[in-house]
């Protein structure tokens, strides 16, 4: 699970700085090069919903050795990838991959392990993991400038086999209290719904106000009709009662919002050491060092938190992400701004890895494989939202890490972790109250 991770969230952040050189390479050029970054999102956050609950019903193990072997091939054709259309495509693939890898490991983690070593070892995995979100575009960066960015695909090739192999040798485990009966009609429409949102999402904001309305009430029309099948269905996809779980939905929402927070703190501040205090790559990276650790260790920390305090602590988070960002829009000092971000990258690393690990320990180990698969759909739609808020950060024609285009994105995710932080306090008087 820690090797899938690792490789998923490498691929994630690792080719935004080779972008460039893979279009001269390719031949290629203008709004098709950002399908290389796109296509792997929206094919990882489309799938996980299914993937999570086919795992459940299937083998847990089963299809994280598939996830792997499917992410391990695909990587492989990237690493080979002639033209453009091939490598795409090849991303669509690495993302189901991933989109197997996530969810189905996460409830594989929580039924092999006993109750109390399950949140410290889902911690470590992901603490893994945020090696890779923090030090990935550095990682990119410095194999595209000294080998090639084909080689951040051949180094995902080795570390899925060996994750491969390592899950196949751990027992299998499903979920015993439901037949083995797939919801075809609720998969498929969900499937729908979530590749409609994805789109719009992700290239809504380039389409004409009329397109954009189509493609949004599309998107609602497949989820009311994926609500209105999983309410009549006998064996749903997803049980409606999950979402009247209140610690649930309370954690994924804010999950949500500390995801969103993450992706733009790793795609500001990285660009900003370069581009408003003049740091080359190397330079910036070996800077941003301490952040990218301090986010890394905060997985394992956040594994030993009890689910009856996860709540409380992720609205401290949320608040202390708020106070981080618009401490990084005033801060005037370099040495200054990166302390100030290494005390983010651990405030939000407990506050990511706090999510995924906190969700399952509230609700039935059974139906793990399902909960982890919408609490990673709502994070990694979330997740789509910060990146288009970062497209203005990372525009050449305004200088890559502008200070205002910077100050401005980081604000404006201040303010709405600061929401989020608002409403979970809100909700947890309330449940006081009651």
């Amino acid at each position: 699970m820690s090797v899938g991770v690792f490789c998923i969230q490498l691929d994630s952040f690792g080719l935004n700085l080779a972008l460039p050189r893979i279009g001269r390479d390719l031949d290629a050029g203008g709004a098709g090069l950002q399908w290389v970054i796109s296509a792997y999102l929206l094919s990882t956050g489309t799938l996980m919903l299914g993937t999570g609950r086919l795992g459940d019903l299937f083998g847990r193990r089963r299809l994280l050795v598939a996830g792997l072997s499917v992410f391990g091939a695909a990587s492989l054709v990237c690493a080979l990838a002639p033209t453009l259309p091939v490598l795409v495509g090849a991303r669509v693939a690495q993302g189901a991959g991933a989109a197997m890898i996530m969810p189905v490991g996460l409830s594989l983690l929580t039924n092999v392990y006993p109750a109390e070593l399950r949140g410290r070892a889902t911690g470590w995995a992901l603490g893994i993991g945020g090696i890779a979100t923090a030090c990935g575009p550095f990682v990119g960066g410095a194999l595209t400038e000294t080998v090639s960015w084909r080689a951040i695909f051949w180094l995902n090739v080795p570390l899925a086999a060996l994750g491969a192999l390592c899950a196949a040798r751990t027992a299998e485990s499903f979920d015993t209290s439901a037949p083995r009966t797939v919801d075809w009609s609720g998969l498929l429409s969900a499937t729908a719904a979530l590749a409609a949102l994805s789109v719009v999402i992700d290239r809504g904001p380039r389409w004409p106000w009329p397109a954009t309305l189509a493609g949004a009430a599309v998107t609602a029309s497949l989820l009311a009709l994926f609500v209105r099948r999983e309410r009549s269905a006998a064996n749903p996809l997803v049980q409606l009662t999950l979402f009247r779980n209140g610690p649930y939905m309370a954690l994924t929402l804010a999950g949500a919002a500390a995801n969103t927070t993450t992706v733009m703190f790793l795609f500001v501040v990285p660009l900003t050491l370069q581009g408003q205090w003049n740091l080359s790559v190397v330079v910036a990276g070996t800077a941003f060092l301490a952040p990218a650790l301090a986010m890394a260790l905060a997985g394992p920390l956040a594994g030993r938190v009890p689910p009856r305090a996860a709540v409380r602590l992720m609205t401290a988070c949320l608040c202390a992400g708020a106070l981080v960002l618009g401490c990084l829009a005033l801060t005037s000092s370099l040495t200054l701004y990166v302390a100030v971000a290494t005390v983010g990258g651990a405030v939000l690393g407990v506050a990511n890895s706090l999510t995924l690990i906190a969700t399952q320990g509230v609700i039935r180990p059974e139906r793990a494989g399902e909960a982890s698969g919408v609490t990673k759909t709502v994070i990694t739609v979330a997740a789509g939202l910060g990146v288009g808020l970062a497209g203005a950060v990372t525009d050449q024609g305004h200088g890559v890490g502008a200070e205002a285009a910077a100050d401005t994105a980081l604000l404006i995710t201040a303010s709405g972790c600061l929401a989020a932080c608002l409403v979970l306090v809100v909700w947890i008087r309330t449940r006081e109250g009651r």
